[in-house]
């Protein structure tokens, strides 16, 4: 059987038997305990190259979070939904913390000036029907311009930073049943309008209990060091949820600051002692290339505990390659851990085990897509994967996709996830929830292809994106990384993916010239379709070259294949093909 769990640890200040708590509560409970001691540090970049740090304690970020839901408490009725259109700041943690408190549905969300998403937000309002607005002083005049262009009714809208204190005395704050919702985490919606996954009060305590647990957190001593949007999962949890659940100091920035100097986010994790963080697969690899050797010389990761490697696939080089680049940073080998989760799991499903490297595995290719995970013979194609690891406190159980039956392990299947962590299902989707939740008594369906080997979980792909021609299954991620590595292609910007036609299925792949190139676009797209021949036996019915940020993303920066396809078959690459 392919079935792999883990055991519960509890965490100090808590009990599993808790179950009548929220973020705000357990909020409240450490503001008692640790007072003045700083429990948010948001490090704002935008008008000084070496950061502003704005510093809240535990009892202050409690006072901010009781003044917003006192206001509230005149303006929605607990149940309704707060959407949060902020800035990632300080502002956005009270108002995330503060709507829960109140008792009300949060819906973390972005401003309107997100580029690319303005219509991706718009969906999302309609479909959530907010009660309240919530966003900072900062951002109320866009997020009031955009909200009148919008078919809603009026909705007010409330500048947390502009809220007065709450009375002073004891209040009787709501106290929320277990399986009432907390927030709706919206998935990124890129071939279907956007879906609000329910998350209850035991889900979101449970995972982040979970999180705190598996990557190695202690209360008081550990930071949570963040750039991730906290109206994404991972970066909701880590930013938020598992800070206030463990006792934990969070230290976030926003992502563009991440982007325009990587070195930043190590700087926050060289000055935090008994640091975790997390990132996609890109961020390790984008950090590696971009810091210099000077500005290495300033930091000190010995005290790093956890870098959470997820939310797309590990590759074996970006672990290589960032381990490489901050060993003599003082980085521990066993830092570095791969997980896997998803949004409707709260968020964290399984990771590696701390204190060893990430396991990696070289499985024959052509096997492995078959369903099949056997060691890659020394001649033949292979993939090295690497492992997702095991289950943190909770169930992996990976089925036939096509009748639930269980697989025994080394077999390939979708991956299918139980426990407390597990959502409800999606806001106003019943038809949808009851295809996705509790199949087979409670049992979520990812999508996700994996295969369990010696007892790990390795991702091999997602059922939807699987590219079949001419019977062969390749998975396209496979396919990405041989077409960038061509030089004339520009890192984590390719897409792969099928198309119908009337002789079956023909493969696809759209990238983004790099800003240096040497070779004539033309030259490129004949090499790049050898090159795929040879290493997969995969015939490309078309290679397209487009400019730097053409190929679209998800909202959390990940690269739609979905989303490509649709612009592909709708002419969307045709003006600005570059060959």
């Amino acid at each position: 059987m392919s079935t792999i769990s883990d055991h519960s640890v509890e965490l100090p200040g808590t009990t599993a038997g808790e179950l009548s708590v929220s973020f705000a509560t357990l909020l409240a409970d450490w503001a008692l305990r640790l007072g003045d001691a700083t429990a948010l540090t948001c490090i704002d970049y935008r008008g000084s190259a070496e950061g502003r740090a704005v510093n809240l304690g535990w009892r202050e970020l409690d006072d901010r979070v009781s003044a917003v839901a006192h206001h509230l408490g005149a303006v929605a009725e607990p149940g309704e939904r707060a959407a949060v259109l902020a800035s990632q700041s300080a502002g956005y943690v009270v108002a995330f913390l503060g709507a829960i408190r109140a008792g009300l549905v949060a819906v973390p969300l972005f401003t309107p000036g997100l580029p690319g998403h303005a219509g991706r937000l718009a969906t999302t309002l309609v479909d959530c029907s907010p009660a309240v607005v919530l966003t900072t002083a900062a951002d109320e005049d866009e997020v009031t311009a955009f909200l009148a262009g919008q078919p809603l009714d009026p909705t007010p809208v409330v500048a947390v930073d502009r809220v007065g204190p709450a009375p002073a005395g004891p209040h009787e704050w709501h106290r929320p049943h277990p399986d009432e919702l907390a927030y709706l985490q919206y998935t990124s919606g890129s071939t279907r309008r956007p879906a609000g996954v329910m998350l209850t009060h035991r889900n979101v305590v449970n995972n982040a209990r979970q999180a705190c647990t598996a990557y190695g957190a202690e209360s008081v001593t550990t930071s949570a060091i963040s750039w991730l949007p906290l109206y994404h999962d991972m970066g909701l949890i880590l930013g938020i949820g598992s800070p206030v659940t463990g006792g934990l100091a969070s230290v976030i920035m926003d992502p563009i600051a991440f982007l325009e100097k990587p070195v930043r986010w190590l700087k926050a994790l060289s000055g935090s002692p008994g640091a975790i963080t997390a990132g996609p697969n890109f961020a390790y690899a984008y950090a590696a290339s971009r810091v210099t050797e000077d500005e290495k010389a300033f930091l000190d990761l010995s005290r790093v505990i956890s870098l959470i490697n997820g939310s797309e696939p590990v590759l074996p080089s970006t672990i290589s390659t960032f381990q490489e680049a901050f060993a003599e940073c003082g980085l521990p080998d066993a830092a570095q851990r791969a997980s896997y989760g998803l949004a409707e799991a709260t968020v964290l499903v399984s990771v590696t085990d701390a204190g060893t490297p990430s396991r990696q595995v070289t499985f024959d290719r052509d096997r492995l897509a078959a369903g099949v995970a056997v060691a890659g013979a020394p001649c033949a194609a292979s993939t090295t994967l690497v492992s997702c690891g095991r289950a943190a406190e909770q169930e992996i159980r990976i089925v036939d996709p096509a009748t639930g039956a269980e697989l025994p392990e080394g077999h390939v299947g979708e991956i299918r996830v139980s426990g407390p962590n597990v959502g409800l299902g999606y806001w106003n989707r019943p038809e949808e929830s009851a295809r996705t939740f509790g199949l087979g008594g409670s049992w979520l369906a990812t999508g996700d292809l994996g295969v369990v080997v010696d007892g790990e979980m390795f991702m091999t792909g997602r059922i939807k994106d699987l590219v079949i021609v001419d019977g062969r299954n390749h998975y396209p991620q496979d396919v990405e990384q041989t077409v960038e590595a061509h030089p004339s292609v520009r890192p984590h910007s390719a897409a792969v993916f099928s198309t119908q036609h009337e002789g079956g299925e023909r493969a696809v792949v759209v990238m983004e010239l790099a800003k240096r190139s040497d070779v004539e676009p033309t030259v490129a797209t004949g090499e790049v379709r050898a090159t795929v021949a040879a290493e997969h036996g995969l015939r490309l019915h078309d290679v397209v070259f487009v400019a730097p940020g053409t190929v679209p993303r998800t909202s959390s920066g990940k690269i739609s294949r979905a989303l490509a396809a649709k612009f592909y078959l709708g002419g969307r690459f045709d003006e600005g093909r570059i060959a």
